[in-house]
């Protein structure tokens, strides 16, 4: 579970959420969402049963489709945050994985199926 804030803390029925509280508990929201999937992930890879890797699998890729429409959201909810999700700051990231060494360690993951060789 995220260890953020609620936003929730202190709501009564009386008023609903502000434009900023909005945000926040979709922040929340999303952060839960991505533990929730990689927990998913980790039970498909603890388990041989077929059925719950299928099972497990399909609703971490659910919970990938929930974050992306929650992120879709924020970023019409957050104008003056459009910048900060520009293309242009996907480039900067993939030009330094071209010139950046790794600092994890390739030989850790020898002889896991899918681990970077």
């Amino acid at each position: 579970m995220q260890m953020f804030g609620s936003p929730f803390l202190g709501l009564s029925n009386k008023r609903k959420l502000s434009d900023e509280e909005l945000v926040l508990a979709i922040r929340c929201m999303v952060t839960t969402m991505y533990e929730t999937t990689q927990s998913f992930m980790q039970l498909a890879e603890a388990t041989n049963n077929k059925l719950a890797i299928e099972a497990f699998k399909g609703i971490a890729n659910e919970e990938r489709v929930h974050i992306r429409k929650f992120l879709s959201l924020l970023r019409e909810l957050t104008p003056n945050e459009k910048k900060f999700y520009a293309e242009s700051a996907w480039q900067d990231v993939e030009e330094v994985g071209k010139t950046a060494k790794p600092t994890w360690s390739i030989q850790a993951n020898q002889g896991r199926e899918g681990a970077v060789q």
